[in-house]
């Protein structure tokens, strides 16, 4: 007879090779009742151990097969360029593989603090400002509309001159870790602000509230260049851009974002954003950078992890920004100045994605580079109610909709998140996560944060086991 310990162990390897088996087949051949990999994130930084791993103990016997947590570069090469320490991921990846369960590390290049449920201050290295760019270092930085920088995350105009820096970080985080490869069922690759694929429109550097559109990023002097390039690629002769804007435009320089405040401001009220040419060339334009960088931050991870890493999924996060969608004044303002989507296209167009195509055709293009090697995306915001009145017009649900039909229509692996770990502590958000897996085709969840689901007098636990029971294969039930 098979003790308890044992039926355990078989189930999570059972739960283990089954991920990896439907992460290499297309999402439209895997059926949508199939939670392939129930999953858990780590506090931001763990202080309490004995908690911590009773949290994780709680988890892996109801169901729980995997926990992300963030490598923070901040923490680990704070010392000086090469100087790792390594000792706290060493005793974290140690709890997570004594509790039974794998381990999702998230190559962290991002600040922890400044972001909405940031508990801890974890700045990038503060040396890597002036390692890169010495007597430069406001040259590596996002500057906004308003003309603050931001500190959180270097920007993507700059990815060529981090580049030796995130190589070294992904290899040395590769060389320490190498023994430890077969207990990772994914590497995620923080690919912006907050880890997730988006510009940083709505962070403390610009004293932002919900639910404001944010702030566009694009005011360094990089940015500008690159922008006068992409003009004059597609155009040719500022003739021909005077004619497709209806300007007056005399020399390249004159090119720019909208400049001012009030000038910003207006590029929004009057709905250019959506209508001009102007405005819809500088929207394409700032969506392509961003997902020319979430392709060079995967790319790179994928050149680099070779060896035992090879078949590890890689993972990238897409922020569900959900406010303002339903505006009549602003509509999808707030996923415009955080990159995600273009504005050439049908917004309403189930083709188009709802103006998310480009992204998912990239990252279908990406995944298709990677020689076998799975390519997951995690989306947020699935617990969350639709609330479509002033002021925040929020659509969560139909946002949800759009990116499961998006990806499985691509053949994208895609996992689930909530966004709020409020969330999780009623049945509301939990049903509307359950409606996630029956009608969409997300594949995976991974709730924000497993010491939340100790709270509201064990709901999140029972109401997770209880969706792992429901959509989990039958050979596991």
């Amino acid at each position: 007879m098979l003790t308890k310990n044992k039926k355990q162990w078989m189930t999570r390897q059972v739960w283990h090779w089954l991920s990896v088996l439907l992460l290499l087949i297309p999402a439209q051949n895997v059926s949508a009742d199939k939670l392939v990999r129930p999953a858990v994130m780590s506090p931001l930084a763990v202080s309490d151990w004995t908690r911590y791993q009773g949290n994780l103990n709680h988890a892996e016997n109801i169901g729980v097969v995997a926990v992300s947590t963030d490598v923070w570069w901040g923490m680990v090469e704070k010392n000086g360029d090469q100087q790792f320490d390594w000792s706290y991921y060493d005793q974290l990846s140690d709890t997570i593989i004594k509790a039974g369960l794998k381990w999702v590390p998230i190559l962290s290049f991002h600040q922890c603090g400044g972001n909405v449920g940031d508990d801890c201050n974890i700045p990038i290295p503060d040396w890597v400002w002036e390692n890169i760019a010495p007597g430069q270092s406001l040259s590596l930085k996002y500057k906004s509309e308003l003309g603050n920088y931001n500190s959180e995350v270097i920007s993507l105009w700059s990815d060529a001159q981090a580049k030796a820096q995130y190589v070294e970080f992904i290899q040395a985080f590769a060389e320490h870790f190498a023994s430890k490869a077969q207990y990772m069922d994914e590497i995620n690759i923080s690919a912006g602000t907050a880890g997730e694929l988006r510009y940083p429109a709505y962070n403390s550097h610009d004293h932002w509230r919900y639910p404001g559109r944010g702030y566009l990023q694009a005011y360094n002097d990089n940015a500008i260049a690159d922008f006068q390039t992409y003009v004059q690629q597609k155009y040719q002769t500022l003739a021909q851009v005077n004619a497709a804007w209806n300007s007056s435009l005399e020399n390249w320089t004159q090119i720019t974002p909208p400049m001012d405040y009030g000038g910003t401001q207006a590029f929004f009220d009057r709905q250019d954003y959506l209508n001009s040419n102007y405005g819809k060339d500088f929207v394409l334009w700032y969506n392509e950078a961003l997902l020319r960088h979430g392709d060079f931050m995967l790319s790179l991870a994928h050149e680099t992890l070779t060896g035992n890493y090879r078949n590890i999924p890689l993972g990238v996060k897409v922020p569900g920004i959900h406010w303002l969608i339903g505006s009549p004044e602003t509509p999808r303002a707030a996923e415009v100045t955080t990159g995600l989507i273009s504005t050439d296209v049908n917004l309403n167009s189930d083709a188009d994605v709802h103006g998310y195509a480009r992204l998912f055709d990239r990252l279908k293009q990406i995944g298709e580079r990677f020689d076998g090697r799975p390519l997951v995306v995690h989306f947020t915001c699935l617990e969350m109610n639709n609330d479509n009145v002033a002021p925040q017009y929020s659509l969560p649900k139909d946002l949800v909709f759009w990116i499961g039909k998006g990806a499985h229509d691509r053949g994208i692996p895609l996992m689930g998140e909530n966004a709020l770990s409020g969330g999780i502590g009623n049945d509301n958000g939990w049903n509307n996560i359950g409606n996630a897996f029956q009608y969409s085709s997300y594949q995976g969840l991974t709730v924000l944060r497993v010491n939340n689901l100790n709270d509201n007098d064990q709901l999140g636990f029972e109401r997770y086991q209880q969706l792992i029971q429901n959509f989990t294969p039958e050979t596991i039930q």
